[in-house]
């Protein structure tokens, strides 16, 4: 993900825990005002994000607040920064930490189901609720930033599907995007089925999407 791409170090941070190590309280501040704004998106929208209600939750002013942030919209970059970190700390990194080709690229499906099912006081994957709020919002900075991270994410499936092919696990004539989109395909559905249908099935009917996935696009065992 842009500002996140494979060899960039995300710090550990705990939102809205005590100061970290070199962190000046101004950007403490700053941490726990976009920590509870990303809980706040969760509930209650992107647009519905209200700066007052914000304002209260972190026992600020709401000039205190925009001291911070100048803007709604640059308090919406913020979180959707945080969660690009977020996802880069928790799905990311520990499939680039796997073993090259497929299973990478397992782990990194795992745990993007994961981040899916949420953190806690989350509610699915921030990012998707973002593009469907903003997918006509042609020029705004947050369908801009969104759209990067979704280029960057699908940049990365699809460059570990063709890592795949080199390692020989996938066969020579696989589409590596065309494998990102069917990949992706199966999260965002396990997104809605999960989340908006509440369908106990929803993980065994994305599993079982993936691992055909993966069959089809293995090298023949006479091939290797």
């Amino acid at each position: 993900m842009r500002g996140s791409a494979d060899n960039q170090t995300v710090r550990e941070r705990q939102p809205g825990g005590d100061l970290a190590k070199g962190e000046s309280k101004g950007e403490q501040t700053r941490r726990t005002i976009v920590s509870r704004a990303l809980s706040l998106v969760s509930e209650v929208g992107w647009e519905g994000l209200s700066i007052g209600v914000l304002a209260e939750e972190v026992k600020l002013s709401k000039s205190g607040l925009f001291a911070h942030f100048k803007s709604k919209e640059a308090l919406q970059l913020g979180v959707v920064q945080e969660v690009i970190n977020r996802i880069t700390l928790n799905v990311v990194q520990p499939a680039l930490a796997a073993p090259r080709g497929e299973p990478r690229l397992r782990v990194l499906f795992e745990k993007e189901l994961e981040w899916i099912r949420g953190e806690a006081g989350l509610r699915g994957c921030p990012l998707q609720k973002a593009a469907l709020e903003y997918h006509n919002r042609l020029g705004h900075p947050v369908r801009e930033r969104v759209v990067h991270a979704f280029q960057d994410w699908r940049e990365l499936v699809a460059r570990c599907a063709k890592t795949a092919i080199g390692e020989g696990h996938f066969r020579d004539d696989l589409d590596p995007e065309q494998f990102a989109y069917e990949f992706d395909g199966i999260t965002m559905m396990y997104q809605q089925r999960q989340g908006l249908m509440r369908d106990r099935d929803a993980a065994d009917h994305a599993q079982r999407a993936f691992e055909s996935l993966l069959n089809r696009s293995r090298r023949s065992p006479r091939a290797r």
